[in-house]
């Protein structure tokens, strides 16, 4: 009886010992498996909370840049929004642009009335006084070609694209120029017989002669119609101009200041370069001494804009 009671318990034993061998790998794998998991999921505990520590972090920063540090910042920034507003709200304007030209120029002119002054072929004197009297001098009859050639050049400035707000597409200027203009004779100069006649000296034929010809200073407003064209007509309404005369008038003048009147039309033809055409009248509201400087000239321009 003992004897299969020890047997008894002694495979029950076996039995025990074989199945704690069968299950202890498997519970040694479930446990290490635990073990992995939980270290997996502490780690990805971890990186998150040092996820948003860094997006809070990042969250100050910001705060930090936009508030501003007093209260007149923020008033500037304020100020500086409702301008932009202001601008991107408000209808774009065409931009303005400057036409401005420098130009070289000739051609023909006309004087109203032959040059007076100091050339005078006709001056004789018909005897010679010796109380210092001159008898017989006669005065100038008109010297001089009617007939002129100019050249001269100018600067155009642009003031306004719209005539000052009266008309779209119509450009005002300020031109600045000069001629030269001589006309087309040489005629002998009076200066020495007349001398030689107040010295009581024998007159004799004076064979000096000089160049009738003038200096314009002149100074307008011009008005230039169709802006963004190659084809721009203008027109000058008045200007100002002062003219040099030589040989001097008889009282040995040579200044005489009077006014313009012109039209032309310019014409692009490459890129920044024209071609124009104009005439102009020259008035002044009196001679000088006898000489007047009233005429015509016409002629042709070239120019350069910029």
């Amino acid at each position: 009886m003992i004897n299969k009671t020890k047997l008894a318990l002694g495979i029950a034993a076996a039995t025990l010992t074989m199945a704690g061998a069968l299950v202890s790998p498997q519970a040694m794998a479930h446990s290490k498996a635990d073990r992995v998991a939980e270290a997996a999921s502490n780690k990805a505990d971890a990186l998150e909370a040092q996820l948003q520590a860094m997006q809070a972090e990042l969250s100050r920063l910001r705060a930090e840049v936009n508030r501003p540090s007093s209260s007149a910042e923020a008033g500037k920034i304020q100020e500086l929004d409702q301008w932009m507003n202001s601008v991107k709200s408000a209808p774009k304007e065409s931009k303005k642009s400057k036409d401005n030209m420098v130009f070289f120029r000739g051609g023909y002119g006309h004087a109203n009335a032959n040059r007076g002054g100091t050339l005078d072929p006709t001056v004789t004197a018909l005897g010679n006084n010796r109380n210092g009297v001159i008898a017989g001098v006669t005065g100038n009859n008109g010297i001089g070609d009617q007939d002129q050639w100019y050249f001269g050049a100018g600067f155009d400035f642009s003031l306004n694209d719209n005539l000052f707000g009266l008309m779209d597409k119509t450009e005002v200027f300020a031109e600045l120029m000069f001629d030269y203009k001589q006309l087309g004779e040489r005629q002998v100069n009076g200066v020495g017989t007349t001398a030689a006649a107040l010295e009581g000296l024998p007159i004799a034929t004076n064979t000096e002669s000089a160049t009738v010809n003038q200096l314009t200073l002149a100074a307008s407003p011009k008005i230039k119609f169709f802006k963004g064209s190659a084809f721009r007509p203008w027109l000058i309404p008045v200007g100002f101009e002062l003219n040099v005369i030589s040989p001097p008038s008889d009282a040995i003048t040579v200044l005489n200041p009077g006014m313009q009147f012109g039209a032309g039309a310019d014409y692009k033809i490459w890129k920044d370069l024209y071609v124009g055409a104009d005439a102009r009248y020259h008035y002044s509201a009196d001679n000088v001494d006898g000489v007047r400087t009233d005429g015509v000239t016409a002629g042709g321009y070239l120019g350069i804009g910029f």
